[in-house]
């Protein structure tokens, strides 16, 4: 398997809070599209899916995102313009300004 996916703290925190307000965990999946190429998505979902990895029992990735997700730490910032997770993915090549998007 690819390098993991590990989650910080703060990040965990969060992902178990919007666990225990939604019926299921939090799934991160890459999109093809974005400014940069790729982009990040997060959605609360109730389905596990046989190929799909689960990290710390809290978050979901499919197969197919998780080698565009391998090595990357998750967080979650809060800061005066609003609250979002924060991906450092060590196979980004570029990222937009946003951070929500990427290229390999």
């Amino acid at each position: 398997m690819a390098d993991p996916i590990s989650l910080t703290p703060t990040a965990l925190a969060k992902i178990k809070t919007i666990q225990a307000e939604n019926d299921g965990k939090l799934r991160v999946f890459v999109n093809g599209g974005g400014c940069a190429g790729f982009s990040y998505g997060f959605a609360v979902d109730a389905e596990i899916a046989d190929d799909d990895t689960v990290i710390q029992n809290a978050l979901v990735v499919d197969a197919l995102s998780y080698q565009y997700l391998a090595g990357s730490v998750i967080d979650y910032a809060e800061d005066i313009m609003g609250s979002k997770f924060v991906i450092n993915n060590p196979l980004a090549v570029t990222t937009c300004g946003c951070g929500e998007s990427f290229t390999v």
